[in-house]
């Protein structure tokens, strides 16, 4: 006789909108996550009054409605908008690429005349077959937009030069011919009041959960208290690494409680040149609007994965060489009849929010 019907391992959006729903369908659910606390990477610490993005900044954005409605449905969400700021030696430019980058960089206000020096920048290049990242950038937005905007920021962000990185990193780069900074083209945003926190509380509440527990020390005793697993973690790690592993990578965060209200004016600055080692500033009190008398920072760095220790998986590396052994693992998880794979590690691919709640909600309860 098993303890449970379902054990969830991992307590993010996945696991967490999958412990619902079978907790709905009344099903006897335990959910154990190997950290400190509940909600995954969305799990915000509150320091001085301040909701800190601890693992990066989140900020929910989607088109369906569906998804909207269901997360809406246990928290209210603010009306924040993601309008982040790019800084290159110096001066400042909006992003996503609209007019205002385009005023800031060529002097221009005319939409016509800067359609125009994109595409006379992308015709000079004369690139027809992109063979890699910085050749499709340039076929894209032509080179100044690549040079001052992409180019040492993505070096940065993947620890390769972008003539080493696949062209299809970058499948499009969207450009706005008007003044608009809104960056996520969606109909709908913003963070949760209270922050996420919230959100994953009322997801797991009456649920049985346990934190500081890691599914691999005692695996055989986990594997027998429950008739299915969903698991959220590496699938690599899942499968003891029988192949190889995965390639990642991560993010450190340097935090900072400042004593003064306002630190940069902006949830978000990207800092786009190679001089400055980190990728961007976030200040955690602007997603919600803080009025608090002190701020908090994180500087983010990125950085290659090279162990389990000391570091968390953030990016897959979706490269040939890299989705050639995902689907290896893949072909063995399609033979579990009692193991659910879900989520950004267990998928190896990157996942907004609001694409992980659409894939938890479109499995069925058994």
């Amino acid at each position: 006789m098993f303890s449970y019907n379902y054990l969830i391992i991992g307590s993010g959006l996945f696991g967490s909108i999958f412990a619902y729903k079978a907790r709905q369908a009344g099903k006897k659910v335990l959910v154990i996550d190997k950290r400190s606390h509940l909600g995954g990477n969305i799990y915000c610490e509150n320091i001085e009054g301040i909701q800190v993005h601890k693992y990066g900044a989140h900020i929910f954005h989607t088109n369906n409605k569906t998804v909207w409605d269901f997360v809406n449905s246990f928290v209210s969400f603010n009306r924040y908008t993601n309008s982040p700021i790019a800084y290159y030696k110096g001066k400042l430019y909006n992003l996503p690429f609209n007019m205002n980058t385009f005023y800031a960089l060529w002097g221009i206000t005319d939409p016509v005349k800067a359609q125009e020096k994109i595409q006379r920048q992308r015709e000079e290049a004369e690139i027809t077959n992109p063979k890699n990242l910085e050749e499709q950038a340039i076929s894209l937005v032509g080179k100044d937009l690549y040079e001052i905007l992409i180019k040492e920021y993505t070096e940065k962000q993947w620890g390769r030069k972008c003539i080493d990185l696949p062209a299809f990193i970058i499948k499009r780069l969207p450009v706005r011919f008007t003044f608009d900074n809104n960056y996520f083209n969606a109909l709908y945003q913003g963070i949760p009041i209270g922050g996420y926190n919230t959100l994953t509380g009322k997801l797991l509440e009456g649920i049985e959960t346990k934190t500081e527990t890691d599914f691999f020390n005692k695996r055989s005793y986990w594997e027998s208290v429950a008739e299915n697993i969903v698991y959220t973690g590496k699938i690599d790690e899942f499968y003891n690494y029988c192949f190889g592993r995965l390639e990642y990578r991560s993010l450190r965060f340097e935090n900072e409680l400042l004593n003064c209200e306002n630190y940069q004016g902006n949830a978000v600055i990207n800092y786009t040149d190679a001089t400055v080692p980190y990728t961007r500033i976030i200040e955690h009190k602007h997603f919600e609007f803080g009025n608090q008398s002190k701020t908090v920072i994180s500087k983010e760095y990125a950085m290659e994965l090279t162990s389990d220790a000391g570091a968390d998986p953030f990016y897959p590396i979706n490269d040939e060489k890299n989705t050639a052994l995902y689907n290896k693992y893949h072909e063995l998880a399609r033979q579990e009849e009692n193991v659910i794979f879900g989520g950004r590690l267990a998928d190896y691919k990157y996942y907004d929010m609001d694409q992980v709640i659409e894939k938890a909600l479109s499995f069925s309860i058994k």
